[in-house]
């Protein structure tokens, strides 16, 4: 009995828990569950995809909101095209200039990764990418261009969810589809009808190697109109790296 009335009168000595910490969890978990709320509606999303193909994305939504801001009109070329319907010669030159072990990892290219940070280190500073076609769609279609590491951490768990649900071939067929390709350029069929006023099934390994050398920043740094030998030595890498590349037999 001593004993209790020792220890209530140990914590009214302490005083009452200070009201902050009430205030963090309480707001800790509002928090936590207007993510998982808003993750949930991605995971859904995920789900649809392997039947549905997406009508718009984030960064097309990114892209369009800059354009309202700068006064600039907004524009959205997008033809979708079936997987079949896309030149193998386009899915090599892709694989090769952004993905080459894509069939072999689960969404992850740990090998890239370690270069990455390897040559970050020694630069002093974040720059070198090693996202895989997996990361690159899912920030494409739900997160944005920001390089912030909550946002890489999201993405990582959206690529793991999509690797579980998607085939490869899916994944692919949505990258190809949405991915930019200019300033409002989306997808393999618009970027064939811009550059080379053609279709995704006619592109002839140079025009595919052209088409995956400027991916990485089609409206600025890999821009052709801007960088043409830039976009032409990276044009060649990749013709050269494309011959290496091997497509499993069910999806050539």
């Amino acid at each position: 009995m001593s004993g209790t009335k020792s220890y209530k009168n140990e914590r009214r000595a302490r005083g009452p828990k200070p009201r902050w910490r009430r205030w963090f969890w309480i707001i800790s978990g509002a928090v936590v569950g207007l993510f998982l709320i808003y993750h949930a509606t991605i995971l859904y999303s995920v789900f649809r995809f392997r039947a549905v193909n997406p009508e718009v994305t984030a960064l097309m939504e990114q892209r369009a909101s800059e354009a309202k801001a700068a006064g600039k009109p907004v524009r959205q070329e997008q033809t979708w095209v079936p997987y079949n319907k896309i030149s193998s010669s386009l899915i090599r030159a892709v694989l090769a200039g952004e993905d080459s072990r894509f069939f072999d990892h689960e969404g992850f290219d740990w090998e890239e990764i370690q270069k990455a940070l390897e040559k970050d280190w020694e630069e002093k500073r974040f720059h070198r990418g090693a996202s895989t076609i997996s990361q690159q769609l899912a920030k494409n279609l739900f997160l944005s261009t920001s390089k912030n590491p909550l946002r890489k951490l999201h993405e990582a768990l959206i690529t793991w969810e999509m690797e579980k649900i998607l085939s490869k071939r899916r994944i692919l067929e949505l990258y190809l589809n949405v991915i930019e390709w200019g300033d409002g350029v989306y997808g393999v069929e618009a970027a064939s009808r811009t550059y080379f006023e053609s279709t995704a099934a006619s592109l002839g390994p140079d025009q595919a190697a052209f088409l995956a050398a400027i991916i990485p920043n089609p409206r600025e740094a890999y821009n052709p109109d801007k960088h043409k030998a830039r976009v032409e030595r990276r044009k060649s890498l990749i013709a050269r790296l494309m011959r290496h590349v091997v497509i499993p037999k069910d999806l050539i």
